[in-house]
């Protein structure tokens, strides 16, 4: 994908006269493009999931529907594994500011230590993710049971998969870095990864509440989509 050929490439050098690499800044017609790159693939993503909302919300008013939450017996009335994993997600993110915070202040520590912290979140928040999984079909929610268990591992698989390539551009850039010998050039780059990574807490947060609403809120969100 262009998005990560991007990335990988090396903007803040340019050939001189001489033959040789000289610096320029980093606000660069590809950083630039880097950024549009990554705003399409943010609304191509909110798309997508806005999409799997309605449709969520349109085969929520058959009668074999059964919201996960609102029963004692239903495994999102109690939303506490939930916000376990919201936690972990919410400490990527916050690892992932915090490293571009140093980044942007050359402190190359701590930028390290951000981007260690929030790969090692963004990890426990996927396995995570795989043990609510395992969680629900012990109790028999599986994907086959009732449309709103298809939704939840499909939506749920879905963010996983756009995190994990998350990671896969993360490394790159990480890599790319590192192998120019030019952590100075690490702020740039890292900003849009940081960026990804609040957008897709955010995405996280609106299928959280989605996911764990009570059927009359879920019937009520259908009615003002006119289902």
């Amino acid at each position: 994908m262009k998005f990560f050929e991007t990335l990988g490439q090396k903007p803040w050098l340019t050939p001189d006269t001489g033959g040789t690499a000289a610096a320029i800044p980093l606000e660069t017609d590809q950083l630039a493009a880097a950024r549009i790159a990554l705003r399409f693939v943010m609304t191509i993503v909110s798309v997508l999931f806005f999409l799997f909302i309605i449709t969520f919300l349109s085969r929520s008013q058959y009668p074999d529907f059964q919201a996960l939450a609102g029963a004692p017996w239903q495994p999102f009335t109690d939303t506490s594994r939930l916000w376990i994993n919201t936690g972990f997600l919410a400490l990527s993110s916050a690892a992932m500011q915090f490293g571009l915070i140093s980044a942007q202040r050359n402190a190359l520590r701590g930028a390290i230590t951000g981007i260690s912290a929030a790969v090692f979140f963004t990890l426990l928040f996927l396995l995570a993710q795989l043990y609510l999984w395992q969680y629900l079909q012990a109790l028999g929610f599986y994907v086959g049971t009732n449309p709103a268990n298809s939704y939840f591992y499909l939506l749920t698989a879905v963010h996983g998969l756009h995190l994990l390539g998350g990671l896969v551009v993360l490394a790159n850039v990480v890599f790319r870095v590192w192998y120019d010998e030019r952590p100075d050039t690490l702020a740039g780059p890292l900003q849009l990864c940081t960026t990804y990574w609040h957008f897709l807490l955010v995405v996280w947060l609106v299928l959280f509440a989605l996911l764990s609403s009570k059927p009359e809120t879920i019937n009520t969100l259908a009615a003002l989509c006119g289902f």
